[in-house]
């Protein structure tokens, strides 16, 4: 189906959400009724993005608070320039799996960072292009630990204190940008979830 613009729909949440689950579900949704999509991801959707992919989860060594989140920046600047709105442009319904709210969650409440300083860094990566929709799929952080297994990255590794304020950041977000993040109860199941999702998204594409 021809859009007359593209749409720039992020999802968003504390590793164990299911937010993978649900971009792979919705984007099989949007395929069947015609529409033309792209399923893209941070950190890790162009080459650059996947050396720094693998440094920032899988490093062994101690990296700072400022370089981890610069490497989240620098990939998300080569994201947003040669994927992101080349995709827009061409009226595609772009599905992102993490974005500028994840480093403000992150590195921001996570790690104790400077919120303000994160915006506007996150603004010059993006040349301040921002999604028409975020969905936030919040869960219990016991919750969303248990469902990552026994193998877990760098991040994942954090203990449940720093997931706790990674949650509470993202929900401080959806308070403060009720019209673009939208929360969904992530602690149904993947049918409930995903039906919660096809309402809202069917709402923003008039389906």
């Amino acid at each position: 189906m021809e859009l007359k613009k593209g749409f720039f729909i992020t999802f968003e949440g504390a590793d164990g959400c299911g937010k993978t689950t649900q971009i792979k579900l919705l984007n099989e949704w949007l395929n069947k009724k015609n529409y033309k999509t792209i399923v893209t991801l941070e950190p890790g959707a162009t080459d650059l993005g996947k050396n720094l992919r693998q440094i920032l989860l899988h490093y062994e060594k101690p990296v700072s608070d400022e370089a981890e989140m610069f490497m989240y920046l620098a990939d998300r600047a080569q994201h947003a320039q040669m994927i992101i709105k080349p995709a827009l442009e061409d009226k595609t319904i772009v599905l992102c799996d993490r974005y500028t709210d994840s480093t403000v969650a992150y590195q921001g409440y996570g790690r104790n960072g400077n919120i303000e300083k994160i915006n506007t860094l996150n603004e010059i990566a993006t040349k301040g292009l921002k999604s028409d929709l975020t969905l936030l799929f919040d869960v219990e952080s016991e919750i969303a630990q248990s469902r990552l297994g026994k193998t877990k990255d760098r991040l994942e590794s954090q203990g449940i204190q720093f997931h706790k304020k990674v949650r509470n950041g993202y929900l401080e977000l959806a308070k403060q940008n009720p019209e673009r993040i939208k929360i969904i109860d992530a602690n149904k199941t993947i049918e409930e979830v995903f039906s919660d999702v096809q309402k809202i998204i069917g709402e923003l594409l008039s389906i």
